[in-house]
């Protein structure tokens, strides 16, 4: 049996025998070098980073192209620090499930420091404070998910929580976008240094937003005082702090039960799955699917190493990576993947890979892809967009060894929507040849995300929605209506409270002309039990 904390050099045969390949580089050189010379710093130590982003550092370590480690910033969960991260010395073993029904495992040993940075932890809030202070540091990357990055409420006002770290000293900072301001500040405070702050969260136009939310709270603190109006200029000044866009694809969810299990019969120890307080589901492992792209706009102001050695990595113009992040977010991965969410959910599917054995969810996630996101979707260049959803609908979803959920999927919808949908139907409403009117499987799957708030599935039986930060309001919205309800006038007075909320959709729906077809489905798939079911039948 082999653990992830032995001597992989030493050890080398016992992990050969369980069939791990394991790093061509010395961890603890390489941690020392990220003491001295810090270069990376990743936020958000989630199973994406884990089985993405620290490859792509070992790919490049194993080369000799990068000489430390990534330090790892978790804001979140403290658990997946102190429980996940430090108990084996930052060390992780990725597994690749392949659709063959083989496995291929590395141990990951890339990630030189981990930091729980939170104002409630002292000595991480120094220790990365400090870090920002060395001008070796040449880039930052993200994946803390869409929600990280909020700081406007349903309403489009400034939260109470980006309101007092406006207010307050940079030091005292509670969002995610305070806390990186901060280090930003004491950036700029040690030589205004230069620095790539690089957005790989999965959505259209990362790098915009997350420069747009840095900028919040620095425009506020310099109005108040706090900061030299300078300190604005400094990262506005794409010569000194970028903000690439970017474009990242890999299937990664939640590890396995099921490939802990055929870990531990190969002789691997470390298979405890932790699920933390917090919710953050994490274990030793990380199960990921074959296919990975990670496309970044290539703006690195203080260097950068060789990324695009790494596999799965381009780096290319701004131009490129929005047409292939639109390509993938708005029209040919994921709105098919949050259609398979809310739907899966309604019908009492519990993986991905089930609901594509499921002719009439093929049919809609073909229609959608096909019909509606690709005519208005323009060709990146680098992926070919019908060879990706071809190999989506055909290789990737109906792989049953990604043990993936649409209850995972589901979270956060109200976050999802306006990029995954509205950006097509800008594409309609933009477009002189083309109609909203002629739209059908986005206006039926809106429909079927307020089904879904009802928290009732297909067969009359309750079930527990997945965490969203809108769902309490928009719940309490929908709580007039209930299943078999066809009243035209109940229905369309909810809905409209819904329905013409931009933060949400991207439009007022009604003011488009898509509302009316979005309650007429709605009141199909709210008529009784089995109406769901009919209705994707009939579709």
């Amino acid at each position: 049996m082999v653990h992830i904390k032995d001597d992989y050099v030493q050890a080398a045969d016992q992990f050969e025998q369980a069939g791990i390949v394991v790093p061509e580089y010395n961890q603890a050189e390489i941690t020392k070098n990220t003491e001295e010379n810090p270069i990376w710093v990743h936020f958000g130590g989630g199973n994406l980073f884990r089985c993405f982003h620290a490859q792509v550092a070992q790919d490049l370590l194993n080369k000799g192209e990068l000489k430390s480690g990534v330090i790892v910033a978790e804001t979140y969960d403290e658990q997946v620090i102190d429980d996940m991260y430090h108990p084996y010395d930052n060390r992780m073993l990725k597994v690749v499930m392949k659709s063959d029904d083989t496995y291929e495992q590395t141990l990951i040993a890339s990630v030189a420091d981990s930091i729980y940075y939170n104002k409630a932890n002292s000595a991480g809030w120094l220790k990365l404070k400090a870090i920002f202070e060395k001008p070796s540091l040449q880039f930052v990357t993200m994946s803390i998910t869409e929600k990280g990055y909020t700081l406007t409420d349903i309403d489009g006002n400034l939260t109470a929580q980006a309101q007092a770290d406006i207010q307050a000293d940079p030091d005292d900072a509670v969002t995610n976008m305070g806390a990186i301001a901060r280090l930003l500040l004491a950036r700029y405070n040690a030589g205004q240094y230069p620095i790539a702050m690089v957005s790989t969260d999965n959505f259209s136009e990362n790098g915009q937003r997350f420069e747009k939310e840095i900028l919040t709270i620095a425009k506020g603190w310099a109005a108040k005082g706090t900061v030299p109006e300078d300190f604005v200029n400094y990262l506005q000044d794409p010569k000194r702090v970028s903000f690439p866009w970017s474009m990242i694809d890999r299937i990664t969810p939640n590890p396995s039960e099921k490939v802990a299990a055929i870990l531990k019969e190969k002789g691997f120890e470390d298979t405890q799955i932790l699920h933390t307080a917090k919710h953050t589901n994490i274990a030793p492992f990380g199960n990921t699917e074959e296919t990975h792209y990670l496309v970044i706009e290539d703006s690195f102001p203080n260097g950068r190493p060789k990324l695009e050695d790494a596999t799965g990595v381009i780096l290319t113009d701004r131009d490129t990576v929005n047409d292939a992040d639109q390509m993938k977010v708005t029209a040919c991965l994921n709105p098919l993947h949050t259609a398979l969410a809310i739907f899966g959910c309604l019908l009492g599917y519990d993986a991905i890979s089930a609901e594509l054995q499921n002719p009439d969810l093929v049919k809609l996630i073909k229609g959608l892809g096909f019909d509606e996101d690709l005519p208005v979707v323009k060709d990146p260049k680098i992926i070919n967009p019908t060879d990706f959803i071809n190999e989506l609908i055909n290789k990737r979803l109906p792989n049953k060894n990604i043990p993936d959920t649409p209850q995972r999927i589901a979270s956060d919808t109200s976050q999802k929507i306006p990029i995954r949908y509205g950006v097509t139907i800008q594409h309609y409403l933009d477009n002189p040849d083309k109609s909203v009117q002629d739209l059908k499987y986005i206006p039926f799957i809106l429909a079927g995300w307020c089904r879904y708030l009802l928290a009732v599935d297909d067969k009359g039986n309750a079930f527990t929605p997945s965490p969203d930060p809108l769902l309490a309001n928009v719940q309490k919205i929908m709580a007039p209506i209930t299943l078999g309800t066809q009243d035209d006038i109940l229905i369309h007075e909810t809905l409209q409270k819904i329905l013409t909320n931009k933060q949400i959709f991207a439009h007022d729906l009604y003011e488009i002309g898509l509302g009316e077809a979005v309650e007429a489905n709605f009141k199909t798939l709210i008529a009784g039990p089995g109406a769901i079911a009919k209705a994707l039948a009939t579709l």
